[in-house]
């Protein structure tokens, strides 16, 4: 069985990870605009490096929850046929365990040369300018897919929804795209949409199952009927 899990920032704010935006727009206190544009980079690259710098710290300081660690299993039993697609930043499925794993919004533990093109591993901050490992420019940035930039991978992901049997979208809004559109795409090409989430979301497409609740509760408890 061919499964493929799109996982957003519901899935890991049981951890402490802020979610993406509250209802005020903002994101960890500061427009979106501010902080996850190019243009944005262009105006204030300090405040920019600032900002990722402090997600990175706090990120580093929580741990994965039930929920990442039931994914981790469901590959561990089924290996190569579960793709986990997500758009979170963090590193929480990797530290739980899973391995198959697509981050399409790019890596808060990595950095973007803007002159090379490499993305080195990065746990320390950028806000000092350090040089790139590979070419020796200081022209580091975070290497996070802001508003107005293309999305990693987008056809592996593609590839994997259109082939899968299950698609499972857990703890996202919906209103990102293309993300959002996954789910109708899965089930034009005869795949069984499962959502966990929170709340249930209005999409033009609905999901065939709908389990609301906490992450922590709900992802586990989805794992353990495939898995039986």
């Amino acid at each position: 069985m061919r499964i493929v899990v799109l996982t957003g920032a519901g899935i890991s704010a049981e951890s402490g990870v802020a979610t993406f935006r509250d209802a005020g727009g903002l994101w960890e206190g500061r427009r979106v605009e501010d902080v996850a544009t190019p243009e944005a980079f262009v105006r204030d690259p300090d405040t920019v490096q600032r900002f990722y710098d402090a997600r990175r710290r706090a990120t580093a300081s929580v741990v994965p929850n039930a929920a990442h660690h039931a994914l981790a299993r469901l590959e561990q039993v089924l290996g190569d046929d579960v793709l986990v697609v997500t758009q979170n930043v963090d590193d929480l499925h990797e530290r739980a365990g899973t391995r198959n794993l697509v981050h399409m919004h790019g890596e808060l533990n990595r950095a973007l040369c803007t002159s090379c093109g490499a993305r080195p591993r990065w746990l320390a901050d950028l806000v000092d300018a350090p040089a790139c490992p590979a070419c020796g420019e200081r022209m580091l940035r975070p290497d996070v897919v802001w508003f107005g930039e293309l999305p990693y991978e987008l056809d592996r992901i593609e590839r994997a929804v259109t082939g899968c049997e299950v698609f499972v979208s857990i703890g996202t809004s919906g209103n990102v795209y293309p993300a959002a559109g996954y789910v109708a795409l899965a089930s034009a090409f005869g795949a069984r949409t499962v959502e966990l989430n929170l709340e249930p979301t209005s999409g033009a497409v609905p999901f065939d199952v709908v389990r609301a609740g906490l992450a922590t509760e709900v992802v586990p408890a989805w794992v353990e009927t495939v898995l039986t």
